[in-house]
């Protein structure tokens, strides 16, 4: 593959806008900001330059993920693939970089996060009009829960991962 792969440190400009394909495939869309900063030897303190804008594309998992986790201000790191798309506007020669992501996580440089591992099950169980499958699996392991696995989400720790055995 000769694409080109690229990872963004930045800012979330705008909300992660959440929608489904007509083919029912989850894709989130969102801006990044990511402003240059340079150390200006008048001053002897480091100033902001300029901002590159990008619109990032999340699919899938992905996507259901972003829209749980970014808002507006956060700062994000984002690696995936760029694409430059030029076009005319009212006589105007605009540029779009777009960025297809692969990973986006928040720059822990700037603050702290608590991961939390979203349980996936095959596909064979994903029926049409059936309840969240995620909720019911965890109303049936509630009592191995309450009899010694400690909920320690309230207190920042990780939280074990239960996978039930659907044979």
């Amino acid at each position: 593959m000769n694409e080109t792969m690229v990872t963004v440190v930045g800012n979330a400009a705008t909300s992660a806008d959440y929608r489904t394909t007509q083919s029912g495939v989850p894709a989130v869309r969102f801006r990044l900001a990511a402003t240059v900063r340079r150390f200006d030897q008048a001053s002897g303190g480091w100033t902001d330059s300029y901002t590159n804008f990008f619109t990032v594309w999340a699919w899938r998992q992905l996507a259901e993920n972003v829209a749980a986790s970014v808002a507006i201000g956060e700062p994000l790191l984002v690696r995936g693939r760029l694409r430059v798309r030029e076009y005319e506007k009212e006589g105007v020669h605009c540029t779009d970089p777009t960025i297809d992501a692969t990973a986006v996580g928040h720059d822990l440089g700037w603050g702290t996060a608590a991961f939390r591992r979203v349980s996936r099950l095959r596909p064979s169980f994903a029926e049409p009009g059936r309840p969240d499958l995620d909720v019911a699996v965890r109303d049936a392991l509630a009592p191995a829960l309450e009899d010694g696995v400690p909920d320690t989400a309230e207190q920042g720790d990780r939280q074990p991962v239960l996978t039930p055995d659907l044979g």
